[in-house]
Formats: C-alpha cells, structure tokens, sequence
C-alpha cells in the first residue's frame, strides 16, 4: 500500500482557513455549548454561510464538493475545538452523501440544495434500543399503503435530532432492511430531546417515536433491501473517516493543553514539563497523534482514488485516532490533575468527548474483530511449518 503525507497547496490553505475558524468561532463557546447541552442557532448560520454544512454535497448542487482529504482537515480542526461541532459535520455529511449517492434525481434536486446551504439540517436515525453495532436486529418497520409508506419504531441517540429537518432512517420493509428520508414535519413523528449524556453534549441527541408516521412516496431512498449492504454502509464509512479526523484533532487538544499547562505549572521546584513521567505522557500523545494523523491521511488518499482499500484504511484510522484520543485525554487529565477534573480546563470535557469516539461509528471491540480477520485474510499464502524431526 502507498502512502502519501504531503498536503497540496489548496488542501494546506483550506486547512489554515479552519484552524482560524475553530480557534475564532468554536474554541471560546465549546465549553458553554456543553454545559448548556446545545449549539446556538447564531452558531448554526453562521457555520452554513461558510459553506461547511455543504462539505460533502457535490457543487453541481450548491456544495463545496470537497475532496477526501479537505474533508478530513475539517474534521480534524473543528474536532480539535469541539466534538459536537465535529458530530454536525459528520451526521448531516452522512445523510448528504447518502442523498447524493442513492438518491433519484428528484430527491438530490430537492434535498442537496437545502443540505448544502444549511436550510435543511440531516440527520442519521439507524441505532434502536437493540439495535445498535448490531444492526441487523433492526426492528422499525414500514408498510405500503396507496400513497406513500407507514413507519412504526423507535430510534436511539440520533446526533442533532433535535434539530434536524430531516432524517435519513432505516426500517424494514417486507422484512427488508430500507432507507427512507423522513421530514421533521412527517405526521406519526415525535422528537424528544436527551439530555445528561456522557460526552459531546452539545450535540443534540434525541429519540425518534414512529407511530403509524406517514411519509410520501418519494421518502424511499434506493431499493427496498438495499438499506444496510447500500445506503447505511456508505453513510457509515464517511461517518467513520469523519470520526477518525475528529480524533486527530482531539488527541491534538489534549496535547495541546497538556504542553501549555506543564509549561508553567510548577511543583516540588521544577516545572511539570520537566517530570520524566509527564514528559513520558506528553511523548505518547505526541506519537499517537502524528501516527492517527497519517492513518487518515492515507485514508484519505485512498478515497480519493477510489481505491478499495479505502475501506480497511478507514477501520485502521478509526480504530487508531479514537483509542489515542481516549488515552491522550486521560493523560491530558493527569497531567493537570486536581485541576483536570473540574471546569477551569476543558480536559475533563476532551475526556468525555473521547470515551465517545470509542463506541460510535464501530465500537473498539467491533473494529478489532474486523481488523483481525482481515489481517488473516492479508497474510502471505506461505506454508507454515507444523514443527517436529525433519530429515
């Protein structure tokens, strides 16, 4: 497999352009944004009249059309201020990409454009009380009737259902696993906001209760059958190389916090950076970041070219960047200690966003069996010695 690490020109400037952002738009609010458990709407159109809600919609529709790699520096930029930020991009580029990639022409005409200008917000509603690394237990269903469809279910922590305009939700239909595009307004729908979660609080999670909720005909996206093996499983991939990036930049801050507070902390006479255990922590993160940031890079290379080891380079990305964000976090929270846990810093928030990253988009442990088994797929077809006396 190749890899290449160096930025284009246009990919470096794109990526200036969002450090500024984060650092000007995001950093000094993404604390506020956690306690009050929510994005306000100023934030919302000002980020759409920057273009970054249309990331992933093609331009011939109103978006950036950005390539793999852009994509990813924001990702990575606007992880490295606030997870929720990042959780916007990640499931409203989702229900884009599926839109754009699935879609008749009828529905990208309608939906891309909204997408693209932040009009329409989307979200991605897959996960169910048991249903969720399992997707196959999929349990809401639909039914035909002479207009359109029936939708009966519940979904679980869908990323900004509370504010979403319309969300791209999975149910069977004749027994078989199928997307359908479903409005805010879709008669049958009730939102309910949640509250009190663990990490990236600001982003608006919400339950779906779908009783006997009507959508039209054209709410049918790609073939009945398709919802999974199609429609979820690409959402889910750009999902994915979304969260990796995000984790980039998290494990950054956490670095980054970490050098600023060793700096000018002191104790028992010297400063913290000089501690050979806290320079230990700081060269961890340092090394896992680097090494999470070339995993993505390459995986975005890969996307780019369409390969199809753009696949695996994900799961490795992914797996990486979140189980460094995890540790990095940790050891960001130890290197500030008492002061760590409370709100003066936003580690202990960096912590909570990063247990997250874990479990969302492929669990850990999900993306470790995966990873194993193609790592055997991969290997050399060489004959093994069995051992024992050879002639």
């Amino acid at each position: 497999m190749a890899i290449r690490v160096q930025l284009s020109p246009r990919q470096a400037e794109a990526r200036a352009e969002y450090e500024s952002f984060t650092r000007e738009a995001v950093v000094p609010y993404a604390d506020a944004w956690d306690r009050e458990e929510r994005i306000p709407e100023a934030f919302f159109k000002d980020f759409a009249a920057r273009g970054y809600l249309g990331a992933a919609v093609p331009p011939e529709y109103g978006g950036g059309g950005l390539d793999a790699v852009t994509f990813g520096l924001l990702n990575e930029e606007l992880g490295r201020g606030c997870s929720s930020v990042r959780s916007l991009v990640t499931v409203h580029g989702m229900a884009s990409y599926a839109v754009a990639r699935w879609g008749t022409r009828g529905q990208r005409e309608s939906w891309l454009p909204r997408l693209a200008t932040g009009e329409a917000i989307g979200a991605f509603a897959l996960t169910e009380p048991g249903a969720g690394s399992d997707v196959k237990a999929l349990a809401a269903t639909a039914r035909r009737t002479g207009d359109g469809y029936r939708l009966d279910g519940e979904k679980r922590w869908t990323t900004f259902g509370q504010r979403a305009d319309v969300y791209l939700l999975f149910a069977r239909l004749d027994g078989r696993e199928t997307a359908f595009l479903v409005p805010r307004d879709a008669p049958g729908l009730t939102v309910r906001p949640v509250t009190g979660i663990l990490g990236t609080r600001a982003s608006m999670l919400a339950e779906l209760s779908l009783d006997d909720c009507r959508v039209a005909e054209d709410a049918l996206l790609g073939r009945p059958g398709f919802g999974l093996a199609a429609v979820a499983a690409t959402a889910l991939e750009l999902g994915r190389y979304s969260v990796a990036w995000g984790c980039v930049g998290l494990a950054q801050a956490c670095l980054d916090a970490s050098l600023a507070y060793a700096e000018r902390r002191e104790t028992f006479g010297v400063r913290l950076r000089d501690h050979q255990l806290v320079q230990r922590m700081i060269a961890d993160m340092a090394t896992g970041t680097a090494a999470a940031r070339l995993l993505c890079q390459q995986a975005g290379w890969l996307r780019q070219a369409r390969s199809t080891e753009s696949l695996h380079a994900t799961w490795l990305a992914k797996y990486h960047a979140s189980t460094t964000a995890f540790r990095s976090a940790s050891d960001a929270v130890q290197v500030h200690g008492a002061h760590g846990c409370g709100g003066e810093y936003p580690v202990q928030r960096y912590l909570r966003d990063a247990k997250v990253m874990e479990i969302i988009e492929g669990s850990t442990e999900l993306q470790q069996a995966t990873i194993a088994e193609s790592a055997y797929h991969a290997r050399p077809q060489t004959t093994v010695p069995t051992g024992g006396p050879t002639a």
